[in-house]
């Protein structure tokens, strides 16, 4: 999909300044991210306590730390737009919350399983939300969502597990569609109970966006990103 063009805007401004809708909706993007990294920080580092070993537990540990670089970076956006960063997370606490709850690993693998797999299908759903943003926060959305290196080390250690006991891999493959399906299901939920975010895809007057098919493709793409992720994990999804 292409990005999001908008003519004859100076870089580095706000097309949209007058827009209060697409303010609000640029609020809550930036808010689920935040919450989001947070939470993100926070499994990262109780992983790093069930990792086998010292190795294993460094490399989770800056992980977390990198996720937490990404927390400060979004706060302090929402709070450059003069905008309350807790209150910009409220919304969205819930839902993120359940899901994690809903989606608790029992073992060092399914945690690395989910933080791989889970936090995948929630970052390809921010990052075709960022393709209707103005420029400047598009660059931010999509620095966050980079990976920091927990796509190789989940990938690297889930492998060397599976071929040292191959039983492992249909108990991992049941996790990962499990999570599959409450990761989409958290993403509909977040999209349909903002308004303002869910602005974001259908557009408005000034602001381009997506329609019923487009909306429909996008949730395709992120099943196969799925699939690929699993089948990089040595699993069948």
């Amino acid at each position: 999909m292409a990005d999001v063009e908008h003519e004859n805007v100076p870089p580095g401004t706000d097309p949209f300044t007058d827009d209060p809708t697409y303010r609000a909706a640029v609020v809550d993007l930036l808010g689920a991210l935040a919450y989001g990294e947070l939470t993100a920080f926070s499994r990262l580092a109780a992983d790093a306590e069930l990792a086998p070993g010292q190795p294993a537990k460094a490399a989770l540990a800056r992980l977390a730390v990198a996720e937490f670089h990404h927390y400060d970076a979004l706060v302090a956006r929402i709070a450059e737009m003069g905008e309350d960063p807790e209150q910009a997370m409220a919304p969205f606490i819930p839902a993120i919350d359940a899901f994690h709850d809903r989606t608790k690993p029992t073992g060092w693998l399914e945690g690395l399983v989910k933080a791989y797999v889970g936090d995948g299908i929630a970052t390809d759903f921010y990052r075709e939300i960022s393709n209707y943003v103005d420029p400047s926060t598009q660059e931010l959305v999509r620095a966050v969502l980079e990976d920091v290196g927990q796509a190789d080390f989940a990938v690297r250690t889930v492998r060397e597990a599976i071929d040292a006991d191959p039983r492992i891999a249909g108990r991992l493959a049941l996790w990962g569609r499990r999570l599959v399906g409450e990761a989409l299901s958290q993403a509909q939920r977040v999209a349909v109970e903002r308004d303002a975010l869910a602005s974001l895809l259908v557009g408005g007057t000034n602001r381009p966006g997506a329609d019923l098919a487009e909306i429909g493709r996008m949730f395709a793409r992120l099943t196969d990103e799925h699939t690929r992720r699993m089948g990089r994990l040595g699993l069948a999804a």
